[in-house]
């Protein structure tokens, strides 16, 4: 027999009663039914119950076993009695009998129980996560993961793409994010950078005549911790092609992310088109260029119903340019009570308040009612429930100003009343590209910079940068699901001259372009393919099919948000040598 199990926790069946076993586990919970030990024996597969009473010989030895000793039992399989099947366990028909026992590791006082899914401090989680690891739910989301990783890998050779591996170590580049820096110890002053994005290579895979790439990428990027965000790094699917156009990156990955959904999704239902849904209007109708579709409420511009109307504070602002005012429905809103509460969510955003109307039983029929209904009067608050198709029992929320400026608020808003009426479907997973992204932004300074990847081929090439660049759209896209971004990407400027153009207009001349990607643009001048690609963010994905709020549930050793790693210490101070060899000094921080 082998030296620590015959069988795995999962393994035992009613065939098998009779026989002789070894098992090794860890001890998940002790029973003491009457003098009778009941031990659930639990590996990573499963779980078994093994039981002793004092006739065995090993009895006074089994009575010292604690939680989460590691254990291994020689015994023989036993049926259980009808009374006592367990029938949530695969195992649940059989017991073992135990004749032996050796204890393979014990364990101390826990800093947190295994056994149920007690809500712990995060701290104490993060600092014990190898514990914390060996509770159910978060052992199955692992596992999971594992399964999702494969499942890409597989679907993306099934469609003729190659693996490729990229470096860790390379130059800084700017991605939006700040870079993790190395220092060199053989050019000292100098530094490499961990990579934000295989974004540069992939493109030179492509340029070296590799037709179709992707990996299962490592990403780093300094950055402020989210729910949603890891703020070190993070693991993407990342693909490239050559000789390829925006439909046909789509028609690539939307199969690969599909039939990924629909695997490990729980049977919960999956969009099977993907609508394209501009940026403008994105943030138009769901105040976000990452809406979540399952909540049907779009929002609509009313601002000619309060264009001189009674209702100053809108009345007024909408003679300054610019400006304009949206309306949010809300189906079966239509209460004061739900109203108020409203109103104080957009004063926790920071609002003096949200407007609002509702409509409800009346002399004449659908009567309209709330502070703006009377500002108005009928004759406005009737056209705008015709416009937003509402009706007895609804409401509607305003808000006013320039679009930027409350944009924000209004799709946090539509989500808040979404979720409290009911109206958001938890049971689905909706999907939307989000096409058509500018190429550039004003930044706080007014100066005019890259609003999302500065290698994307602007629409219209070099003819779109000879006008407005505030008005030049991008090959770039983003798939979104239930309110995350899922996937980004992009056709890829291949072209120098346009190029240089490109970021010029975000104020980089020639000669810094040549310095900071002299690889990509010398490879650009040799016969550069047109090309594009995306990522997909595994992380995330995992956290939604594993219905998680916080993706450090769906990372194996995930850092706390302070970017440390409690558990290994990290950050920690480094040695004197390791400073004198790298030629560095440390200062103190500035006060």
């Amino acid at each position: 027999m082998h030296a620590y199990r015959s069988h795995t926790c999962a393994d035992l069946r009613p065939s098998d009663v009779g026989t002789e076993v070894r098992l090794a586990g860890w001890v998940h919970r002790v029973r003491d039914h009457g003098g009778v030990l009941f031990i659930d024996l639990r590996d990573h597969y499963g779980m078994t119950q093994v039981i002793c009473d004092p006739d065995s010989p090993v009895f006074k030895e089994v009575e010292a076993v604690r939680s989460e000793w590691c254990i291994r039992i020689d015994g023989s399989v036993k049926a259980r009695d009808a009374s006592l099947v367990n029938p949530k366990l695969p195992t649940g028909e059989i017991e073992v009998y135990i004749r032996d026992l050796e204890v393979l590791g014990r364990a101390g006082e826990l800093p947190l129980p295994v056994f149920g899914e007690q809500d712990y401090p995060e701290e104490t989680r993060l600092r014990y996560r190898f514990l914390d690891l060996r509770r159910q739910g978060l052992h199955d989301n692992m596992v999971l993961r594992s399964d999702v990783v494969r499942d890409l890998r597989e679907r993306m050779w099934g469609q003729g793409f190659n693996e490729y591996q990229t470096p860790i170590l390379t130059a800084s580049s700017p991605e939006g994010a700040r870079d993790f820096l190395v220092p060199s110890r053989l050019h000292p002053g100098k530094f490499y950078a961990l990579p934000q994005a295989p974004q540069q290579f992939k493109q030179l895979i492509m340029v070296s005549g590799f037709d179709r790439y992707f990996q299962i990428a490592p990403c780093f990027r300094d950055e402020d911790p989210r729910a949603d965000r890891s703020p070190t790094d993070f693991y993407q699917l990342d693909m490239e092609m050559s000789f390829v156009e925006q439909e046909d990156v789509f028609a690539t990955i939307e199969p690969v992310v599909r039939g990924c959904f629909e695997r490990f999704g729980g049977g919960r239902k999956v969009d099977q088109v993907f609508p394209r849904i501009s940026y403008a209007e994105a943030a138009l109708k769901y105040g976000t260029d990452k809406p979540d579709l399952r909540n049907p409420i779009e929002m609509q511009v009313v601002s000619e119903h309060f264009a001189g109307s009674g209702f100053k504070i809108f009345a007024e602002l909408l003679e300054k340019d610019g400006t304009e005012v949206r309306a949010i429905p809300a189906p079966k809103g239509g209460s004061r009570k739900f109203c108020d509460r409203m109103n104080k969510f957009a004063q926790g955003e920071g609002l003096p308040g949200m407007g609002y109307i509702f409509w409800r039983d009346g002399e004449d029929g659908v009567e309209a009612a709330g502070p703006l209904a009377k500002n108005i009067g009928p004759e406005r608050t009737e056209a705008i429930r015709q416009q937003l198709s509402l009706g007895k029992g609804d409401a509607a929320f305003f808000l006013g100003g320039r679009p930027s400026e409350f944009e924000g608020v209004a799709g946090r808003a539509r989500t808040v009343i979404g979720e409290e009426l009911g109206l958001t479907d938890k049971d689905c997973f909706a999907f939307a590209w989000i096409v058509d992204f500018p190429m550039y932004e004003r930044d706080d300074e007014g100066r005019i910079d890259f609003s999302h990847n500065p290698f994307s081929m602007p629409q219209g090439e070099m003819e779109a940068l000879e006008g407005d660049p505030l008005e030049v759209k991008g090959y770039q896209y983003d798939l979104a699901c239930n309110g995350y971004e899922l996937v980004s990407g992009a056709i890829r400027n291949h072209r120098p001259e346009i190029m240089f153009k490109a970021f010029a207009l975000a104020g980089y001349d020639e000669a810094e372009v040549r310095a900071r990607f002299g690889g990509m643009v010398n490879a650009f001048t040799y016969g550069a393919p047109p090309h594009g690609g995306c990522a997909a963010g595994i992380d995330r994905m995992v956290m939604l099919l594993a219905d998680e709020q916080n993706i450090r549930e769906v990372i194996m050793f995930p850092m706390n948000q302070q970017a440390q790693d409690l558990m290994m210490g990290a950050p920690s101070e480094p040695t004197a040598t390791q400073l004198r060899e790298l030629g560095l000094r440390v200062l103190p921080p500035a006060k």
